[in-house]
C-alpha cells in the first residue's frame, strides 16, 4: 500500500467493529470517551517502549522497533474509532487539519 491513509485505516476499523458487533456493540458517540481513553493507554504503552530502548535500536530493524509500531498502530486505530464514533470523514480530518497547519505556520 504505497499511499495507506485514513480512508484505508477507517475501512479496516469498520471491518473490525462490524466483525464483533456482537461483543463490542458498535461505535457511537457515546462510546468515544472509552475509545480516546483506550487510545491514551496505548500511547502511554508506545512511550514506555521508547523510555526502555535506544534510539538506535528503534530507528535500526529490531524487535524493539516492531514493538513500537505495533503500539503506535495500537494508538491509531483508537484514534479512527473516535473519528467513526462522530462520523469525521478523511476528508473532514484532512481540511482541517491544513487549515490548523496554516495557522501555525504563522503562529511563532
Amino acid at each position: 500500500m504505497a499511499n495507506f491513509g485514513f480512508d484505508d485505516m477507517q475501512a479496516i476499523q469498520k471491518e473490525l467493529q462490524e466483525k464483533y458487533y456482537d461483543q463490542w456493540g458498535g461505535l457511537y458517540p457515546e462510546k468515544a470517551v472509552r475509545m480516546l481513553l483506550w487510545m491514551f493507554c496505548e500511547a502511554g504503552e508506545a512511550a514506555d517502549v521508547m523510555k526502555k530502548t535506544s534510539t538506535e535500536d528503534l530507528l535500526a530493524d529490531t524487535p524493539e522497533r516492531k514493538h513500537l509500531i505495533e503500539e503506535m498502530c495500537d494508538v491509531m486505530m483508537y484514534f479512527n474509532d473516535v473519528l467513526l464514533c462522530y462520523n469525521i470523514t478523511p476528508q473532514e480530518l484532512e481540511k482541517v487539519y491544513r487549515e490548523k497547519h496554516e495557522r501555525n505556520m504563522k503562529r511563532w
